[in-house]
């Protein structure tokens, strides 16, 4: 029987391949709220992070997230996204 595979996402920030389930997915929604996509499988433009909080200070300081959104990213999303990186160490 074949192998699955696992599909592959790349990180905003340092540019590296990582899998789908390794990465923290943002999302803008066709309403246009941003918010942070738990389940992976929300309707919207994605961005996808790497679970590293080195990848996460360098997303921030380079606005990587408003160029991929092309648009602001409320500073909340970014604290969601830090508890989000914490909880996992």
């Amino acid at each position: 029987m074949a192998e699955k595979k696992i599909p592959m996402r790349k990180c905003v920030a340092c540019g590296e391949m990582i899998g789908k389930k390794g990465a923290v997915r943002i999302v803008r929604t066709p309403s246009g709220s941003i918010v942070l996509d738990e389940t992976g499988k929300m309707n919207g433009r994605g961005a996808y992070l790497c679970r590293d909080l080195n990848c996460f200070s360098a997303a921030k300081k380079g606005k990587k997230l408003e160029r991929s959104f092309k648009g602001p990213v409320p500073a909340e999303i970014y604290d969601d996204i830090f508890k989000e990186l914490k909880g996992d160490e």
